[in-house]
């Protein structure tokens, strides 16, 4: 059995594409997923699959999901625990002393972005806003804070032809404790 994490993009916000999470956990335990958990309202899934499959292969049977039982499409992002795990290891910024986590963000990428693409943006700076991309997850710092910074998301999306999504540093953390416990 093997512990994954759905990061939902786009629904809740701002009225639009809503989902309940009670109705999006009904529709995991239907798609066959065990012990399914959801976090806060912006499509945050955890649950358990015992079966082989590739995040890959899950992402499309959950937005094909999703698509068939509210009507629209809502980009889907899968991990295992164990790269939830990698990620928050990984984060360049989280290791600073004194750093101040309501700064911090994840953008969690749904391809590997070309070696091209990175090294474009590598050459942009967003001073004081730092950014650092480490296999498909982008680690943001915002000095005043996301909603100010040009490190966005659609951004991101732009510049590495993937898509993404978001979450804030301590909604990651909650997520990877999430995946630790047993449900």
């Amino acid at each position: 059995m093997t512990k994954y994490v759905s990061i939902l993009r786009g629904i809740n916000v701002g009225g639009n594409r809503k989902i309940l999470m009670a109705d999006l956990k009904s529709l995991f335990n239907k798609l066959g997923f065990s012990n399914v958990q959801t976090y806060i309202q912006s499509g945050n899934v955890i649950f358990d699959f015992a079966q082989k499959s590739s995040n890959a292969d899950m992402e499309q049977k959950i937005q094909r999901a999703i698509a068939e039982t509210f009507c629209f499409d809502v980009p889907v992002i899968v991990r295992t625990a164990e790269e939830m795990s990698e990620s928050i290891a990984n984060n360049p910024f989280w290791k600073e002393k004194n750093i101040d986590i309501d700064r911090l963000h994840l953008t969690f990428l749904k391809e590997l972005p070309s070696k091209e693409k990175l090294d474009k943006l590598k050459t942009l700076t967003f001073n004081p806003d730092r950014f650092e991309i480490i296999g498909k997850d982008a680690f943001i710092f915002c000095s005043a804070g996301y909603s100010d910074s040009k490190l966005t998301n659609q951004f991101l999306e732009n510049k590495l032809d993937t898509i993404a999504t978001t979450r804030n540093w301590k909604t990651v953390m909650k997520l990877h404790e999430l995946t630790l416990s047993n449900v």
